[in-house]
């Protein structure tokens, strides 16, 4: 039994549909806080029971009987690494064999103040004693296509990043990257630096907006609190803005690149290029 955590997220959602292509339904449980959110994954065949991240008792009763768990990382800022540890202590206490973890890309090294919580989360699985393989995110190529429409609108793309390379990915080829490893053998103690295939800067994606549009985008950068301002000023709350803009400051810094290939070499197939990414999103 293969238990996805977070499973009406966007992630938990892909990782679910590529499982579902080998392993049968009734051995995929999506564990969720609200179970009427995957309702479509039910009618399917897919075991769906309550889980929340803040709630142990909860988390204890969907990991019973699993094999393997996927521990998708929380999106509650300040929240996370408590949640991760009762994650982690329900797998302990169910027996788990396997708890693949989403973290970060470079860990252990990043630059992103976003990473002390998985480097931290990642300490807690090794002190848990638990077998555990380590699936190590990149940025997903959607957090910055979802600031196109603006840049389409104003014709410039923003950002704190410089010169920065990014060695972003699809969600769906994380997504195909972690359905793999739950269902190859020998994972335990394995750490993937996952991240796309070719590298871009913030100018460079601007130049491919306006390749493939028919709009001039140019790339703006800012200082940190310059952007954080003008994320606040398009709506976003505070913590996100901040998040967004720290982790772009951390990109000029080379925390968002990869050059290892490993993510394509996990799917089998070259990660989704950027080109496709955007011409998707204008479409």
């Amino acid at each position: 039994m293969v238990v996805i955590t977070g499973a009406s997220g966007q992630l938990g959602r892909l990782v679910i549909e590529e499982l579902l292509k080998t392993v049968p339904a009734s051995s995929i449980v999506a564990a969720v806080r609200n179970p009427e959110k995957v309702s479509d994954l039910a009618a399917r065949g897919v075991q769906v029971k309550l889980a929340d991240y803040s709630n142990l008792s909860s988390l204890e009763a969907a990991f019973e009987g699993a094999d393997k768990v996927l521990m998708i990382s929380s999106s509650e800022l300040g929240q996370r690494l408590p949640q991760h540890q009762n994650v982690i202590e329900a797998a302990k206490r169910a027996k788990v064999g396997l708890v693949a973890y989403t973290s970060i890309l470079h860990a252990d090294t990043s630059p992103l103040p976003l990473a002390k919580d998985h480097k931290d989360t990642e300490a807690l699985l090794k002190a848990s004693g638990i077998p555990h393989v380590l699936l190590r995110n990149g940025w997903y190529t959607e957090n910055y296509l979802a600031s196109m429409p603006p840049a389409l609108q104003y014709g410039v793309f923003i950002g704190s990043a410089g010169d920065g390379k990014i060695s972003s990915a699809a969600r769906a080829d994380y997504a195909i990257a972690a359905a793999k490893v739950l269902t190859l053998d020998g994972q335990a103690g394995k750490v993937y630096e996952l991240a796309g295939d070719k590298a871009y800067t913030l100018t460079e994606l601007a130049a491919e907006i306006t390749r493939q549009s028919d709009k001039t985008v140019a790339y703006q950068n800012m200082a940190e609190a310059d952007f954080k301002g003008a994320l606040l000023g398009a709506g976003l709350p505070e913590p996100l803005a901040h998040l967004l803009a720290e982790s772009d400051v951390g990109a000029s810094k080379g925390g968002l690149f990869d050059d290892s290939h490993q993510l394509s070499q996990l799917i089998g197939r070259p990660t989704a290029t950027l080109a496709t990414l955007v011409k998707a999103a204008i479409v």
